[in-house]
Order: structure tokens, then C-alpha cells, then sequence
């Protein structure tokens, strides 16, 4: 079982990089901005209380995210091939939760990929991926309070999956395909 943590700040390909590996491996995924947006989109009162922290770019409670994690992961059963996590975990908190839900199921995080692209280049992107999408979390003064979180909260991950053996360095600027190329070598070799 492959159950990969896609990492990387907003606007780094997570989701473009993710669709890739599902073509590729047959991997299910989990993508927390997804299910959350869902949830906002259906009015339910999870969705409510996510909009009350995402609308100010603010990450969701742990505790709230993992029985959200958990709920869809149990909903793939016991037979799949993996599970890509896409936006979680954000905090050490969270990622030292995701092992103990994965190791209560007899599973583990099989590696972390860490898509790297610089700050003005991330900017570029979410500002076209807004007009192009109109989601309303892409907007200028959203995405500054995003990166500036993620650079905060988010990235001191990145030193705790390398004590833990598990981070992947990719450089998530240039062809997608040369990029997906050395996901796919790290994958192979799990």
C-alpha cells in the first residue's frame, strides 16, 4: 500500500501532480481543500464552520480534519492500493495524527513528496487559477495569508518527514511531465 503525503504550498501542482499519480498508479486521494469546499458548497454545518476559518485563510482545527480524513479513507475499505494526501497534514500536530489514524487501520504514510516552487511563481499561479476557476479563496490578499501560513505553520513539516525518513524533494518549477517523471521515480521505488 502506497499512502503518499503530497506537499507543497498552495498553487505547487498538488492537485495537477495527484490526478497524475491516480492515472498512474491507481492510488485513491483525499484532497482536504476539495472535500472542504464541498462541504461549504452543500451548506452543511461542517462546511459552515470550515468557511468561518477558510474565508480568512486561516487552516481548520486538527481535530475536526482528521475525523473528516478519517471517514473518507474508511469509505475506500481495506483493498485499495493508497491514498494520496493532498493538503494534510499542515501542522506537526496533524501529521503525528494522520500516523496514529493510518497505524489504527494496520497502515502507514509510505512517503512524503514535497513540491517546491518559488514564492512569485506560486503568486502567478493562484492569481490565474482564480480567474480561470473563480474560486474565491484565489484572490491577492488571500493568498498572501495563505503562503504567509504555510511558510509559518506548514513548512516545519517538511523537517519532520525528513527525521522521519519519508520526505521527497521534487522541484515543482518546469514541465509537468519532467516533474511527474520524478514523482513517478520516487513512487517506483517504495
Amino acid at each position: 500500500m502506497k499512502n503518499i503525503v503530497i506537499f507543497g504550498a498552495p498553487g505547487s501542482g498538488k492537485g495537477t501532480q495527484s490526478d497524475k499519480l491516480i492515472a498512474e498508479y491507481g492510488l485513491e486521494h483525499i484532497s482536504t481543500g476539495d472535500v472542504l469546499r464541498a462541504e461549504i458548497k452543500a451548506g452543511t454545518e461542517l462546511g459552515k464552520t470550515a468557511d468561518s476559518f477558510i474565508s480568512k485563510g486561516q487552516l481548520i482545527p486538527d481535530e475536526l480534519m482528521i475525523d473528516i480524513l478519517a471517514g473518507v479513507y474508511d469509505n475506500f475499505g481495506k483493498e485499495h492500493k493508497g491514498v494520496i494526501f493532498d493538503g494534510f497534514p499542515r501542522t506537526i500536530p496533524q501529521a503525528e495524527a494522520l500516523k496514529k489514524m493510518l497505524a489504527e487501520r494496520g497502515h502507514k504514510v509510505a512517503a512524503m513528496i514535497e513540491l517546491d516552487v518559488p514564492e512569485d511563481e506560486l503568486m502567478t499561479r493562484l492569481i490565474n487559477r482564480g480567474k480561470q476557476s473563480g474560486r474565491s479563496d484565489d484572490n491577492a490578499g488571500t493568498i498572501q495569508k495563505r503562503l504567509d501560513v504555510y511558510r509559518n505553520q506548514t513548512a516545519p513539516l517538511i523537517e519532520w518527514y525528513k527525521n522521519e525518513g519519508l520526505h521527497n524533494h521534487i522541484n515543482g518549477l518546469g514541465e509537468l511531465d519532467r516533474i511527474f517523471a520524478d514523482i513517478k521515480a520516487v513512487v517506483d521505488n517504495l
